[in-house]
């Protein structure tokens, strides 16, 4: 072997090397939403204990997953659900959070900190307060029950209190410990990168879990003869979680662009600005070009996209596709149509196809 030939061979390795070392926050707890986890209860004597079976955790977290087993589903479930509203609020949006692996989930753009992120990390730990406080109202939880919130002062006296409401005292502090804990665990010098990334992480945490305890409204029911509503009994309930999705949506719009300060805080970058309230998310990097393909900061880019023609918003094929000029096609349409509502009690309806046209990036 010459020496031209022995440089390329050490190169080669080298680069091998490079691209086998994942960064340190690549391989996510958001990885439980894309292996489902057998329930505790699954798991015989003598066989693997689950927490060493899943992928993601950090030391912190997998502590917790072994004091907590019955919870790993609902976290598993919390992540998936943050996830699918993730893809709904951006499904008309150049970057769509979109999924590309089972560890990594969102890929390599994560590791920018923009304002993309920002709302990725939040509606996570959103969906997770979610998922627990549910699952404790349902009993499913050996730690928690039913909501224990206090009464509201406004409720009509004669109104009862005290039915069995979501539990989101116990999911949102549940989720703090479990979410926040890889965060917590590292050790960045104060002022760092690395340190403005992990403060912006858990700003963003914080604003997820806020999301859905503020949200959270009180439910109630009639009682009486024949539907009189002489009585009610009221509780506490969560908000549906599309609401958490577009009240996130409105803040990852007015998102606060910060920097690292002299003291190892969090700064806005422009003063002019309010600084962000623990409900607001916060970015520290520009976005990246989502137009176009790129390995290096995980764009996926707008290739191959659905485009609509006619609008003039970002899902229109003339800011969707960057100026790069579509395509279009014909594919059929299948959908109900006809329904009738037949006595009693049930809609009947008829099956229609239709050639539609389908515009798609370039």
């Amino acid at each position: 072997m010459d020496a031209s030939q022995s440089l390329r061979f050490i190169l080669t390795i080298t680069l091998l090397a490079c691209s086998s070392q994942r960064p340190a926050h690549a391989n996510s707890w958001w990885s439980l939403a894309m292996n489902p986890i057998q329930r505790p209860e699954m798991y015989i004597i003598g066989a693997q204990p689950l927490c060493s079976q899943l992928t993601g955790l950090s030391q912190g977290q997998r502590k917790l997953c072994q004091l907590y087993q019955d919870h790993m589903v609902y976290i598993g479930e919390g992540a998936k659900t943050g996830i699918k509203e993730c893809q709904y609020q951006f499904r008309q949006r150049r970057w769509n959070c979109s999924t590309v692996d089972n560890t990594s989930v969102f890929g390599r753009v994560m590791q920018i900190g923009s304002r993309e992120t920002a709302f990725t990390y939040a509606i996570s730990a959103a969906g997770v307060v979610n998922a627990i406080s549910r699952a404790c109202r349902e009993g499913e939880l050996s730690t928690c029950g039913c909501s224990r919130a206090a009464r509201p002062r406004d409720l009509p006296r004669d109104w009862l209190w005290g039915g069995c409401g979501d539990n989101v005292n116990y999911g949102y502090r549940f989720a703090r410990e479990f979410v926040d804990a890889r965060e917590r665990e590292k050790n960045y010098p104060r002022g760092s990168t690395e340190h403005a990334r992990t403060l912006m992480n858990l700003q963003n945490n914080e604003a997820g879990r806020m999301a859905v305890y503020n949200l959270a409204n009180v439910a109630c029911k009639c009682h009486g003869v024949s539907g009189s509503c002489s009585l009610k009994t009221c509780w506490l309930q969560l908000a549906d979680f599309r609401r958490v999705g577009e009240f996130l949506k409105e803040k990852y719009d007015s998102a606060a662009a910060m920097r690292i300060g002299r003291r190892g805080k969090l700064e806005l970058v422009n003063n002019r600005f309010n600084p962000p309230t623990a409900e607001d998310l916060a970015y520290i990097d520009p976005s990246p070009d989502y137009c176009l393909r790129n390995e290096s900061t995980g764009s996926l880019g707008t290739q191959g996209r659905l485009c609509n023609k006619t609008s003039e918003g970002m899902d229109g094929c003339e800011l969707m596709c960057c100026g790069r000029g579509y395509d279009q096609f014909k594919t059929y349409k299948h959908e109900r149509c006809h329904c009738k509502f037949h006595w009693c009690c049930y809609v009947k309806c008829k099956r229609c196809t239709s050639l539609v046209d389908q515009f798609v990036c370039k």
